[in-house]
């Protein structure tokens, strides 16, 4: 099943996700397959579960947006436990559609997380992965990208955002 996108201003945006508990159940394995195609669907690399309205720990991430299975990613509770170095790029997210900005993140990071058996692994990512990791990951603890840039930037795009809701595009 595909689901909607939920976009910047709905509360399951800015509130840390919860940990999950249940593993290997057929709810959580039918969910991560809604998030993998919900998130190709988008034309996305990265999905995190409040992105879709659902607040619990859960991201996933494909570099090849669906092109080669073995490069999917799934990661519960995840967190960063290791930075290294620092890289510019641009960053967008699926749910501030049509914005992109500037965002420093760490060049390499490592993460433990569960698999859906309920697994800890760690994976290291470097460049776009290390940068997807770091953006799915602030989307679990109620952050989005425009956290990462400076105020001035971050009220414009609010202040845009308001007026494509005021417009009844913003939906």
């Amino acid at each position: 099943m595909i689901y909607s996108i939920v976009k910047y201003g709905e509360p399951v945006l800015e509130h840390p996700a919860e940990a999950v508990t249940n593993f290997n159940t057929p709810e959580l394995n039918q969910l991560l397959d809604d998030m993998f195609e919900s998130m190709y669907a988008a034309k996305g690399v990265g999905l995190a579960a409040p992105q879709i309205g659902v607040a619990k720990r859960i991201a996933v991430v494909d570099l090849s947006v669906g092109d080669d299975p073995s490069q999917k990613i799934v990661l519960i509770n995840p967190e960063i436990i290791h930075r290294e170095g620092s890289q510019q790029g641009e960053e967008g997210c699926l749910s501030l559609p049509g914005f992109r900005e500037q965002v420093a993140r760490p060049f390499r990071v490592t993460v433990r997380a569960q698999d859906a058996h309920g697994e800890t692994f760690e994976k290291v990512g470097e460049e776009l992965l290390a940068r997807a990791f770091s953006h799915e990951i602030d989307h679990l603890n109620g952050r989005l990208y425009i956290t990462h840039v400076s105020a001035l930037k971050r009220d414009l795009i609010r202040r845009k955002v308001r007026k494509l809701v005021k417009a009844g595009e913003w939906e």
